[in-house]
C-alpha cells in the first residue's frame, strides 16, 4: 500500500467517522425537538382540557339563569293576563255604575231645593245609585 492509498483510506475512515457524529448530533437536535414540541402540544392540551372545563360550567350557570328569567317572564305574562282580566271586569262594573248614576242624575236634573227637607229625596235617589 502506498502513502497515497493509506491517505485516502484514512480519510475515507475519517469522514465516515464525521459524518456518523454529524448525523447523531442531528439526530438528537431532532429527538429533541420533537420531544420539546410533544411536551409543549401535551401541555397545551392540558390547558384546554381545563379552559374546556371551566366554560362548561360557565355555560352550564349561564342556561340556570336564562331558565330562572324565562319562568320569571313567563310568570310574569300570567299576572299581567290577570291584571288584564281584573282591570276589564272593574271597568265593565264602573260602566254598570256610571250608567245608574247618570239615570239618577236624568231623573233629578230639574230638581231645585231651598231646604233640607226639599234636598233629601233627590239626595236618596242619587245615594241609592252609587250604592
Amino acid at each position: 500500500m502506498s502513502a497515497v492509498e493509506t491517505l485516502a483510506a484514512s480519510v475515507k475512515g475519517g469522514l465516515w467517522q464525521i459524518a456518523a457524529i454529524v448525523l447523531l448530533v442531528v439526530l438528537i437536535v431532532v429527538v429533541s425537538a420533537g420531544g420539546t414540541g410533544w411536551w409543549m402540544i401535551a401541555s397545551a392540551r392540558d390547558q384546554a382540557l381545563a379552559d374546556l372545563k371551566d366554560e362548561q360550567a360557565a355555560s352550564a350557570a349561564l342556561r340556570l339563569a336564562i331558565e330562572r328569567q324565562n319562568g320569571v317572564v313567563t310568570a310574569a305574562g300570567a299576572a299581567k293576563l290577570e291584571a288584564d282580566a281584573r282591570g276589564q271586569a272593574a271597568q265593565q262594573q264602573a260602566a254598570v255604575a256610571g250608567r245608574r248614576f247618570d239615570a239618577a242624575l236624568a231623573k233629578v236634573a230639574g230638581a231645585r231645593a231651598t231646604t233640607c227637607d226639599e234636598a233629601m229625596p233627590t239626595v236618596d235617589l242619587i245615594l241609592e245609585a252609587t250604592r
